[in-house]
């Protein structure tokens, strides 16, 4: 879908992201006082969890897409992929962050968006509702965020987050890519939420991010977001078993971020 819908249509879309993204924390915090109960598995690795939280709360989800919006497909993390009529695509990640859900670090949430058009993170734990439209608006609790700036003294005065993956080879490549990283920034944060890690780059939480092996479902709605108020948002290409990633930051700071998070820097 190339043209941006008119204002009521993306309201209403935002709609339908916030009442499923809602859906779906009420199940994970429903769940959260009685972890031992939860049945847990894993997906890409060993120490890869998914649980049931993560499955009922996806479920939620896709209840209110079927009810408000029955033609439209649907990517999620834990489900099957829905063919949708209408060109429009809902990517969502029920639970953004197990590892800290399961071990009951608040650093945790629910992503929904429809592709391109409207994102929507809610952080169930500060109740904090991160909403943004393409056609410009980006929001915390309905208050509307402040436009890209970058830091004064430029990447070295920035405070970068990022994450890193499961699979131990990954996790060398990625090593040697942060001790790049931190000689030439103010610090940087990882604290084990992608979506999490977008969304607070709009509210100024930190300054940039970067993370080699995200989904669609980990920053799509939060690149709504950030996109919506003129920060820039990057595919950046990994090699060998480390997948492709993605980089936000201000304009003034993507070309030096890049330079160093290249993975044959």
């Amino acid at each position: 879908m190339t043209s941006v819908p008119d204002t009521a249509v993306l309201d209403d879309l935002l709609s339908v992201a916030e009442e499923a993204a809602r859906a779906a924390a009420a199940e994970l915090t429903s769940r959260a006082g009685d972890l031992a109960a939860l049945r847990i598995d894993t997906k890409s690795t060993a120490t890869d969890p998914v649980s049931e939280a993560d499955v009922a709360a996806e479920e939620a989800i896709r209840a209110v897409l079927a009810r408000r919006v029955p033609d439209d497909g649907i990517v999620g993390e834990e489900g099957d992929d829905v063919v949708g009529t209408t060109g429009r695509r809902w990517i969502v990640d029920p639970l953004d962050g197990t590892v800290n859900y399961l071990y009951g670090n608040p650093q945790w949430c629910v992503s929904v968006a429809c592709e391109g058009l409207v994102g929507v993170v809610y952080d169930p734990g500060r109740e904090e509702l991160w909403a943004g439209a393409a056609d410009g608006r980006a929001t915390l609790n309905g208050e509307p965020l402040p436009r890209a700036t970058a830091p004064e003294g430029g990447l070295g005065h920035a405070l970068v987050a990022t994450g890193f993956g499961y699979d131990p080879e990954v996790r060398r490549i990625q090593s040697g890519i942060l001790a790049r990283v931190l000689p030439g920034v103010r610090d940087v944060r990882r604290a084990g939420a992608a979506a999490l890690d977008v969304v607070w780059v709009a509210g100024g939480r930190t300054d940039a991010f970067y993370e080699y092996g995200v989904k669609a479902w980990d920053t799509a709605a939060g690149e709504v977001v950030v996109s919506a108020l003129g920060y820039e948002v990057r595919t950046i290409l990994g090699h060998g078993p480390m997948g492709d990633g993605k980089l936000v930051a201000p304009a003034e700071l993507v070309d030096e971020l890049l330079a160093l998070v290249a993975p044959d820097a």
